[in-house]
């Protein structure tokens, strides 16, 4: 016996290097069992879960050591399998060695490895690849529905394509050759000589390859068949109408379709030579469909609820093994089917049983990319669209740039408008640069055009809304036809903002309020206290950003100013800190019981109810620019009236207030400065103001007059859109507009929407659609939903629909892109702040497009998993 061989350590780092590189082509293996599947990119993080998966499920450290040892390309196969009785040896001695004495247990050896590598290699993503040196060598990943990867398939593999039938994915983007020609769909259709068209079924595109293929013929093939279509493909576009003809007419194609055909036949009326295994193959598919069926609504069911998938560990019947696992043992309570598949787990008659933490990845990229393509169909048929931005950081301090899709869909009945979440981007670079490349990147691979967008919205950032350097100035110069408009909401919360900081007095209010909220919340003991008096709203904090939220702070102390002071009372009493108490009885003696500041608070209150109210309805998806500038302009007008009358009004409020708190009505009286004059001042007489009438022109009048201003700057914006687009608007002012102010309106509309020599309409057919349209147009329509819902059902008015689809696609606010943030930060918590970012946009699209998912058509998906995996069940291993 010759003495045991260790491997050097650099044997076995290149060892370790192949088993990476053979796990790395397994990335994605599960897209074989589901079409129009893309492939996942690697990444670091899924190698890491590939070595994982490996440890886990290898039986013993012997069997993971012959399956290191069988990965070892750079020592012959048979060395491995006989290592223990080989010394030091040379590899010719060693190979003679087994082929003389030990040949036959040495081969059955290696097969038994290489079987139960690939199990436990596959054991996750079910997909066991039958020839590991031919995938090397062809280096893509194994796709079981394309064609280049049917030359040594078995017969099993076979029967499933037969019983599919060949695939075609419609909506592709053909490559281009070295002389600019590429595939296409009419090559599908063959013309006979009487003029009918006859469907070339068997002809198959790889998109891969970029090659064409015949079905029956790859499938069917002889060994004396040497056309390109049945062996490595023919991608000769200029030649290609030939080439097809004489195939079509060859003998070898009409006998393999002829093979085909009645293949396809047998497997129907299940009448095969294996019919037996047909039969059993039928209910093992049935078992499997059910299974993942199951397995779906669980991911279904936990990612619309923001829940974590996965435990500390990945057994089942085994405690804190995560919510995914949990709810699967649940099912299998009181689900047969289940039940019968963990029995099959706990006896070991299966090695993959898809219950891992790659199945839920697989799932939830599937599940995600079927809805982001329904949604990218959606748009496309819509074909105008807007994009929405907004960025934040999320809990592993990357800055997420969100990205919202708006677009009108005129498919729906009624017509609505959509604001779709296509994916978060983590980036970088956040310079308007930086982030208008990463949108443009991001729509070239969504396979959007950027000349059909025609809105762009943003928040108030420099990089965002810059003119000279952000991302709406950036889009402009290459689409001048995507409108830019700034978030309503941020505009609006920016002018509370601006009035907050008007004045000193404006300033101290807030302070109050604060320090209010801050005196009770930093103790238990003083919050108890708080509670004890006060039985309807607690106090609450001020938001450093959303500015219109300061009125439920404010309404907390309005509502019960009785109970709040009695409450800072038994405070001061009852605290041992000599800071509190003094706090405290400040805030009764100098604040909560002095008029001015009740006043104040009354005058606030009035107006950020008002302000809240109108961002609340600005932050609808289905929000029109129309009812935007009808909306601003009621509560500009407000303002106005408010300036007017809004002092007394509120002086009366707090005079009831004032009386139930027993303080007097009067503001406190401040000691007059009298100043020596000097001998050259000219002299004038001081004009003195009572404190009533100081409050009102330094407080009220300064806070309301900076809202109007700030207002009709900030949204100076619809301004210029209601010029662009005067007819659509208003329905009663465009029945009654004049043919010159109407041929006018046309006019502008087709300058704003032109680019390059072409346009979105044409004013002339315009302006004659329009002057029908005022004819026809029922009185009573109100709204832009109302005409273009008329315009659809006639089916002549072509010109006025894009008008006003462009219209409804300007998007108002970025309220979508904030409510996206909501979703992030419970997904990606800081409990699971290395989330992958494919499964976070997985996760994310699931969750906030749950109504989209709920509408998916997830049979076929299943039926092929189901069909492929029923193929490689317990009773042909």
């Amino acid at each position: 016996m010759f003495s045991k061989k260790y491997l050097s350590g650099s044997q076995k780092r290149n060892k370790r290097k192949r088993v990476e590189e053979i796990i790395k082509t397994q990335k994605g293996a599960l897209h074989k069992f589901f079409k129009n599947s893309s492939s996942i990119e690697d990444s670091v993080d899924e190698l890491q879960e590939e070595n994982q998966e490996l440890n886990d499920y290898a039986i013993d450290e012997q069997q993971l050591s012959n399956q290191e040892e069988l990965n070892d390309y750079a020592t012959n196969e048979q060395q491995l399998s006989n290592q223990e009785e080989l010394n030091n040896h040379t590899i010719n001695e060693q190979n003679e060695l087994i082929e003389n004495d030990d040949n036959n247990h040495a081969m059955n050896e290696q097969e038994e490895l290489k079987e139960n590598d690939d199990n436990d290699l596959n054991v996750e993503v079910g997909n066991i690849i039958e020839d590991e040196n031919e995938l090397e060598k062809t280096g893509h990943v194994f796709d079981i529905y394309d064609p280049r990867s049917w030359d040594n398939i078995d017969n099993k593999t076979r029967d499933l394509l037969v019983e599919k039938g060949p695939i075609r994915e419609s909506n592709l983007k053909f490559t281009l050759d070295e002389f600019s020609r590429h595939f296409s769909y009419s090559y599908y259709t063959r013309k006979l000589p009487n003029g009918e068209n006859q469907d070339r079924k068997w002809l198959v595109y790889s998109k891969d390859a970029n090659k064409v293929y015949c079905f029956c013929c790859k499938l069917f093939k002889s060994v004396k068949n040497k056309s390109l279509l049945a062996n490595e493909g023919l991608n000769d576009w200029k030649h290609l109408s030939d080439r097809l003809r004489q195939h079509e007419n060859g003998i070898d194609h009409i006998t393999n379709m002829r093979t085909w055909i009645n293949l396809e036949i047998r497997l129907k009326k299940n009448e095969t030579i294996d019919k037996e295994i047909q039969v059993q193959i039928k209910k093992e598919k049935e078992h499997w469909k059910l299974v993942l069926a199951r397995i779906i609504s669980v991911v279904k069911c936990l990612v619309k609820r923001n829940l974590a998938f996965r435990g500390d560990n990945e057994k089942i019947y085994q405690s804190s093994n995560g919510n995914f696992l949990g709810l699967l043992e649940l099912i299998a309570e009181f689900d047969l089917v289940m039940q019968e598949h963990f029995r099959r787990i706990q006896n070991n008659e299966i090695h993959y049983h898809y219950l891992s933490h790659k199945i839920q990845n697989e799932l939830i990229f599937i599940l995600g990319s079927k809805v982001r393509s329904t949604i990218i169909e959606k748009i496309k048929e819509a074909k105008y669209f807007s994009v929405i931005l907004d960025c934040t950081s999320d809990a592993s301090h990357h800055e997420q740039m969100t990205l919202i899709i708006r677009c009108v869909d005129v498919l729906a009945c009624p017509i609505k408008v959509n604001e779709y979440f296509i994916e978060f981007l983590k980036v970088d670079d956040t310079s308007g640069l930086g982030l208008f490349n990463e949108l443009q990147s991001v729509l070239e691979t969504l396979g959007l055009d950027i000349d059909n967008v025609r809105g762009q919205g943003y928040d108030n950032g420099s990089n965002m809304k810059g003119k000279n350097q952000g991302v709406q100035k950036r889009f402009l110069e290459i689409n001048p036809r995507a409108f830019y408009m700034p978030c309503a909401c941020h505009s609006l919360n920016l002018t509370i903002c601006d009035m907050a900081n008007s004045c000193v007095k404006a300033v101290s209010f807030f302070g109050v309020v604060q320090r209010m909220y801050t005196l009770f919340a930093s103790s238990t003991k003083r919050w108890k206290i708080l509670q004890d008096h006060v039985h309807q709203l607690t106090l609450k904090s001020l938001s450093t950003t959303r500015w219109e939220s300061h009125v439920n702070s404010i309404t907390a102390i309005i509502t019960q100013p009785n109970e709040i002071r009695e409450a800072l009372y038994e405070l001061s009493k009852v605290s041992e800190d000599a800071k509190t108490r003094s706090e405290a009885e400040s805030l009764v003696t100098h604040e909560l019981e002095s008029f001015e500041f009740l006043l104040g608070m009354t005058i606030w209150h009035n107006i950020l109810k008002k302000i809240e109210l109108i961002s609340k309805k600005l932050q609808s998806k289905d929000m029109q620019i129309d009812i935007a500038i009808k909306i601003l302009r009621g509560l500009i007008s407000y303002f106005e009236r408010y300036r007017e009358e809004g002092f007394q009004s509120a002086m009366t409020l707090v005079k009831e207030i004032a009386s139930k708190m027993e303080i007097d009505p009067i503001f406190p009286k401040k000691r007059t400065i009298h100043r020596k004059k000097q001998f050259d001042e000219n002299y004038h007489e001081e004009i003195s103001q009572s404190a009533e009438e100081s409050f009102r022109i330094n407080y009220f009048i300064v806070v309301v007059d900076i809202a109007i201003s700030s207002l009709k700057s900030r949204f100076e914006q619809l301004e210029i859109f209601e010029n662009i687009f005067g007819f659509p608007f208003n329905p009663k002012k465009f029945l009654s507009m004049n043919d010159n102010r109407l041929y006018e309106c046309c006019n502008n509309l087709q300058v704003a929407l032109k680019y390059n020599d072409k346009s979105d309409i044409d004013a002339d057919d315009l302006f004659s659609e329009l002057q029908v349209l005022q004819m026809c147009l029922p009185t009573e329509t109100k709204s832009a939903f109302e005409v273009l819902e008329f315009v659809k059902v006639l089916y002549c008015f072509p010109n006025i629909s894009i008008a006003y689809r462009v219209l409804l696609t300007i998007p108002i606010t970025v309220a979508s892109a904030e409510r996206s943030f909501s979703k992030l930060k419970l997904i990606k918590s800081h409990l699971r702040s290395t989330m992958s970012q494919d499964r976070l946009n997985g996760l994310a699209i699931l969750c906030i497009e749950n109504e989209v998912l709920e509408k998916l058509d997830l049979e076929d998906l299943i039926d092929d998993f189901a069909s492929q995996n029923a193929r490689r069940s317990r009773f042909f291993q």
